[in-house]
C-alpha cells in the first residue's frame, strides 16, 4: 500500500513515515497544499494522511478540490483542530476519518487498518484471479497451471496494477506513479525491463495471459486469445 502524507511538520513526517515504513507501507511526503493536490491528481496512492493547516492551500481546500475532481482516494485528516464543529466540517468536506493531534502511533495504525477493511474504497482481499492466473499481492506469488513463482517487490507492485485493471490500456505515466511514486527519479527503460521480467514469469507458470505493448502509450494485460 502506498500512502501520501501531506504535513508541514517535517519532524512529524519523519517519525510517522519511518514507523509506517516499518509496518510495510510505502510513504511519500510533501509539505504544502499546492504540492499535495498535484500529487493527489496523479492518483498514485491508496490512502492520504492530510493536515488541515498547510502553507499555500489548507487541508480542507485540498480535500474539497480532490473530491470535486472525482478523486475518491480515502483521506484521514490529522490535525490539532479538534472541536466537534471542526471534526464535522472536515468529515462533511469528504474526509473518511479524523484524528486529532497529538496522537499515539498505535491509534493511527489502528485507524489505517480499519479503513483498509472497508470494502467501499479498499480491496477486500490480497488474492486476485484473472484468466489462468491467481495473484497473491501479500505473498507476492503467481500461480498458474504449471506451478507458481515468487515475484520481487517491484514486479509484484507492477503486476498488481495490471491485474486489477485487466483489459485497460495503462499509460506509462500511470504505471510509473503507481509503482515508483510521483516524481521518482527512475529511467524510462526500467518499466520496459520489469514488463520483460513479468512476461517471463507468466511464461514460467504456463500462463497464456499477454502483456501487450501499446506503442507510444503504455501496456495492457489481456486474456488468452483462443
Amino acid at each position: 500500500m502506498r500512502i501520501l502524507m501531506i504535513e508541514d511538520d517535517e519532524k512529524l513526517c519523519e517519525a510517522v513515515g519511518f514507523r509506517l515504513q516499518q509496518e510495510g507501507f510505502t510513504v511519500d511526503v510533501c509539505h504544502d497544499g499546492d504540492d499535495g493536490l498535484r500529487w493527489i491528481t496523479q492518483q498514485a496512492h491508496d490512502l492520504i494522511l492530510l493536515d488541515r493547516m498547510l502553507p499555500s492551500m489548507d487541508g480542507l481546500q485540498v480535500l474539497t478540490q480532490m473530491r470535486l475532481k472525482g478523486i475518491m482516494t480515502p483521506v484521514l485528516l490529522m490535525t490539532a483542530l479538534g472541536s466537534i464543529e471542526q471534526r464535522v466540517e472536515g468529515l462533511d468536506c469528504g474526509a473518511d476519518d479524523y484524528l486529532v493531534k497529538p496522537f499515539d502511533m498505535q491509534e493511527l495504525l489502528a485507524r489505517i487498518r480499519a479503513m483498509k477493511r472497508r470494502p467501499r474504497t479498499w480491496e477486500s482481499s490480497d488474492i486476485v484471479s484473472f484468466g489462468d492466473i491467481v495473484f497473491d499481492s501479500a505473498a507476492k506469488t503467481l500461480q498458474g497451471i504449471c506451478g507458481n513463482c515468487t515475484l520481487s517487490k517491484r514486479e509484484a507492485d507492477l503486476f498488481e496494477v495490471l491485474i486489477k485493471n485487466p483489459g485497460q490500456i495503462l499509460p506509462r505515466s500511470v504505471l510509473f506513479s503507481r509503482v515508483w511514486g510521483p516524481d521518482a527519479p527512475v529511467e524510462d527503460g526500467n518499466l520496459d525491463n520489469y514488463i520483460h521480467f513479468l512476461r517471463r514469469r507468466l511464461k514460467s507458470v504456463g500462463s497464456l495471459l499477454q502483456i501487450k505493448t501499446i506503442r507510444g502509450v503504455g501496456y495492457q494485460l489481456e486474456g488468452a486469445h483462443v
